[in-house]
């Protein structure tokens, strides 16, 4: 995804120095008229102190500069979001229009959950994720912005500005990390060196100028010195680790509220996101009974899983988009803002935490790709497991369906036409994941492959994967399940592989917030249920799909108050 909302990790920005976030103390005494004006302030602010941010968006005066993770640094950026808080509640409501008022909501959100991963969960001295997304250089890489020789010179001095940030990053983690921190910062960070001293110097090698060549060489091997150095003290932490990971479930409800809009009790939740699962397990024993007659659901989801795509998937994900694009505007789903297309790459080595993702370019940006990443298996697995980790074919076509067309980039190229430039900055994870997570049903739904069952058990696998998230979250952060059973829920309740199901019960630990695929999914379904209702049912669709994605963003309970004309924001499920 583009450096959005979408997770607490790596992706907390304040303001540098000592500047307020609008710089004014009191907006209430400005009134509606500055409103603008203090959006305008904070948004410079947020991209001062969070270049990294910055730079995807498409400021690239920021280009090469990492965030300060010093302990004054993270004093400052809480300073910031407590401040942009505090400023955007102190505008006078009854003043404001009505826009004004929801885009007070908006921001105020924003960053009410920026500073709960910030301070509640205190994820700097916690959680390597923090780190990771920040830390990305793909940008400089594999996005044409400029010239090879200019972006170069940003690599560069990105490269220069990672030991010092190793060094902060080492500072703050403190021990004991739960043992799959300690996997995944060691894969991250690892991964970094890794790419530093071969696929990163590589993607250079066109450039012909000697000096740069020199620089990028020495740059690369400090870079990589550092990080790699970072990932060999995680590594040492093991003899200590523990499974200090849970949230507690204080503070997950806390971070649904923050974070979410959503305010319902835990065990409300949980049987939500029960009733979700049963409702895919028994439409799978539907599909699998057509596709694979007399056969366990187990082997029916293998069956499929082991129908790999020809040429591997980067390969077949390249075949489908065009066919994609064109069913969801054959029949009417929603608008296409554009028809250029995503690219699709295999994902480098530090960024394989997840099976597939898509960078997207900012709302600064102009005619640039965005690219669609495929992760290959762990090396380090079996051949068997290896092999069980590639999607089958109808598995695939649901992730492009989430990444691609109609999910995340069609999302992405809506929320880039938003008249409110907050709105195209910060989309959030359960609007973000929930949409794209929502696209695969819908699309099913829609008629495509004309209810071939094959492709169903495809979705129906995406779906199931999801629903265990969203019970993984819940159990490991109320500590009312373990890791490993979460890895046996995947793997018996989900129908995963073995390499998805411990990848996914170790994401959880340090993604709690992965919940929002279904929670967002299942607010969409029942706002298009409740809206449609009133403006021609499934006539209504394309209407409302182009109507939500207008907004940004923002957590889907906002959205719901615009379209259903409600006083408060609801999260309705």
């Amino acid at each position: 995804m583009r450096k959005a909302l979408l997770a607490g990790a790596g992706s907390i920005a304040l303001l540098l120095g000592g500047c307020h976030a609008a710089g004014s103390g009191n907006q209430a005494a400005h009134g509606p008229a500055d409103w603008d004006g203090f959006v305008s302030r904070t948004i410079d602010g947020y991209l001062r102190i969070n270049p990294d941010f910055a730079v995807y968006q498409g400021k690239h005066e920021y280009d090469g500069q990492i965030p300060d993770w010093s302990p004054e640094g993270l004093q400052r950026r809480q300073a910031f979001v407590q401040q942009a808080i505090n400023d955007a509640q102190a505008f006078d409501a009854e003043a404001m229009t009505p826009e004004q008022r929801y885009q007070r909501d908006y921001v105020t959100a924003v960053m009410r959950g920026q500073l709960f991963w910030l301070a509640t969960a205190d994820q700097p001295h916690t959680n390597p994720a923090y780190y990771i997304g920040s830390l990305d250089p793909s940008v400089y890489v594999t996005r044409p912005y400029a010239p090879p020789a200019q972006r170069l010179r940003a690599y560069i001095t990105y490269l220069r500005n990672v030991p010092r940030a190793a060094e902060q990053i080492r500072a703050n983690l403190r021990a004991p990390l739960p043992v799959s921190f300690i996997d995944f910062g060691k894969a991250g960070f690892g991964g970094f060196a890794e790419y530093y001293r071969g696929d990163g110097k590589r993607a250079f090698a066109d450039v012909h100028d000697a000096q740069l060549q020199a620089d990028l060489n020495s740059a690369s091997e400090a870079a990589a010195t550092a990080m790699q150095g970072l990932a060999d003290w995680v590594e040492s932490q093991r003899a200590q680790a523990g499974t200090n990971f849970a949230l507690g479930a204080e503070r997950f409800s806390q971070m649904l509220r923050d974070t979410e809009m959503v305010d319902l009790p835990l065990d409300q939740l949980q049987q939500i996101g029960e009733r979700d699962l049963q409702r895919n397990q028994a439409a799978l024993r539907e599909a699998c009974a057509r596709y694979a007659p007399g056969q366990t659901i187990e082997a029916c989801t293998l069956r499929m899983q082991n129908d790999k795509p020809a040429g591997g998937p980067v390969a077949a994900a390249r075949a489908e988009l065009d066919s994609l694009r064109q069913f969801v505007i054959d029949h009417d789903i929603v608008s296409v803002p554009s028809m250029v297309q995503a690219q699709v790459e295999e994902s480098p080595p530090y960024n394989r935490q997840n099976s597939a993702y898509i960078s997207i370019a900012g709302p600064y940006e102009h005619n640039l790709p965005s690219v669609y990443y495929i992760s290959p298996p762990d090396p380090s697995w079996t051949p068997e497991v290896q092999r069980a980790f590639v999607p089958g074919k109808a598995d695939l076509l649901f992730t492009t369906v989430h990444e691609v067309w109609p999910g995340h980039y069609l999302n992405f190229l809506h929320a880039n036409r938003s008249h409110f430039l907050f709105g195209q900055l910060f989309v959030g994870y359960a609007y973000a994941e929930g949409w794209a997570h929502y696209a695969e049903e819908m699309m099913w739904d829609a008629g495509l492959n004309d209810g071939d069952p094959e492709t169903h058990v495809g979705q129906l696998s995406n779906a199931l994967l999801r629903d265990c998230r969203f019970l993984s979250a819940i159990g490991l952060h109320t500590g009312r399940m373990t890791q490993e059973q979460s890895y046996q829920m995947f793997r018996t309740q989900c129908y995963q592989d073995e390499g998805n199901a411990r990848q996914q019960a170790a994401r959880g630990t340090y993604d709690p917030a992965y919940l929002n695929y279904t929670l967002g999914k299942l607010m969409i379904r029942k706002l298009r249920e409740d809206w449609t209702a009133s403006h021609g049912g499934r006539q209504g669709w394309k209407a409302f799909h182009d109507q939500f994605l207008s907004y940004g963003g923002p957590p889907i309970p906002l959205v719901r108050q615009q379209m259903m004309r409600e006083q408060t924001p609801r999260s309705v499920f």
